[in-house]
């Protein structure tokens, strides 16, 4: 009997096509990451993007599966609380979540939902606040990301991109390394740049770039690639 992930997510590829060169491409990304560990443990990683329809949400989404697919005690929070979409991809109630928590109307244990990936464990969103910075800046938020990475081999956050707001550089403030996700032939060379230039300002520890959609000649799949900061 198929799941309902497999029956209506296409862009968790890694789960439904785990054999295809882009799931490949996926596990490179994961290998890459934990390579980046050797001198601090990445625990805690974002995924990001500098505008929005980037790719970060699949790309997030993918290394989550394929971190699961190791064994490895993983969970994936949605933190884009301005429009999360990890519900949507995994199929699940969006009527708690991070948010939840963070207004203290439910433990960590009622938000944490389980998925139809083993070792895959995940929290969505919840309803969108009206102050989601402020949330993610807070010292629950803070006291969560210390519970949270008690609990779990790996845990990632899906955030909103870069430029559109400041809660991306907040969040990566507090968390272990971070992914810039690019997209191929669409995102402009300077605004990237700014991107970078506004995760570092916050000091956050920039792991590399995820360059999104770029078609392989020959070929008829698009594949990530990873390349570490300079």
């Amino acid at each position: 009997m198929k799941s309902n992930l497999q029956k209506t997510q296409r862009s968790v590829i890694t789960f439904t096509n785990p054999k295809s060169p882009v799931s490949e491409a996926y596990r490179t990304l994961r290998t890459n990451i934990e390579f980046s560990g050797i001198d601090r443990e990445l625990k805690t990683v974002m995924v990001t993007s500098t505008g929005p329809s980037e790719g970060k949400s699949t790309t997030v989404a993918n290394l989550a599966v394929v971190t699961a697919q190791t064994e490895k005690k993983t969970l994936l929070v949605d933190a884009d609380l301005r429009k999360p979409t990890v519900h949507h991809t995994f199929d699940l109630n969006n009527r708690q979540g991070l948010t939840t928590y963070l207004a203290g109307q439910g433990t960590l244990e009622s938000v944490i939902q389980k998925s139809h990936v083993p070792h895959l464990d995940i929290i969505t969103a919840g309803p969108i606040p009206p102050n989601p910075a402020e949330m993610l800046g807070s010292k629950v938020m803070s006291r969560f990301i210390e519970l949270v990475s008690e609990q779990y081999d790996q845990v990632l956050f899906d955030s909103p991109p870069v430029i559109a707001v400041t809660d991306a550089q907040v969040l990566a403030s507090k968390l272990d390394g971070v992914i810039l996700v690019i997209d191929s032939g669409t995102t402009n060379k300077d605004v990237a740049v700014k991107a970078k230039g506004q995760l570092e300002n916050v000091k956050a520890n920039i792991l590399g770039v995820v360059l999104n959609n770029k078609k392989m000649q020959g070929d008829s799949y698009y594949y990530y690639y990873y390349g570490t900061k300079k």
